[in-house]
């Protein structure tokens, strides 16, 4: 069985009313390789769909009280993440398990946290900047723990060697 997630084969599909375009098929067919910028793309696409999942949970949970709210949306978006990431992002869905996935991935998404929250801690404690210096700094902060995190992904899960090796 052939999972939706999984590379297409072959790019050859006879056009039809609800074709979306050459432009679009070359896009996702770019998006399908395994090279770097192809998974770094997906990486990012992965990154904004789990945060927006965490949006959704924060703004729907948010009678719970902001921290449960911000755990929960936390947990789920990064669950969501880490099996993106390994299924979509790296295709090691038959190379790596859903546990190996979620605990490396949970650990690298809970080492970013710490990291942010470090970080906006220092920057109040050092500045007096409205919530846009705040939301700067840690979309910065996120934006570097982001890189490191794809980096260590794409080794954890093997990606580099079993490229090679297709």
């Amino acid at each position: 069985m052939t999972s939706a997630l999984c590379r297409r084969q072959t790019a050859t599909a006879a056009p039809h009313a609800g074709d979306i375009g050459p432009a679009a098929r070359r896009l996702a067919d770019r998006l399908r390789q395994d090279d770097v910028p192809a998974q770094f793309a997906r990486f990012v696409l992965v990154g904004g769909l789990s945060s927006a999942l965490y949006a959704v949970l924060f703004v729907v949970l948010g009678d719970l009280g902001d921290q449960a709210a911000n755990i929960v949306g936390a947990i789920g978006s990064s669950a969501l993440a880490n099996e993106l990431h390994r299924r979509l992002t790296f295709h090691a869905g038959e190379r790596v398990s859903w546990l190996t996935a979620q605990w490396e991935g949970g650990g690298m998404a809970l080492v970013g946290m710490v990291a942010t929250a470090l970080a906006l801690a220092w920057w109040d404690a050092a500045t007096d900047t409205g919530p846009l210096a705040r939301f700067v700094v840690v979309a910065a902060v996120t934006g570097a723990i982001g890189l490191v995190r794809f980096v260590a992904l794409r080794w954890a899960f093997g990606v580099a060697r079993t490229v090679e090796e297709v």
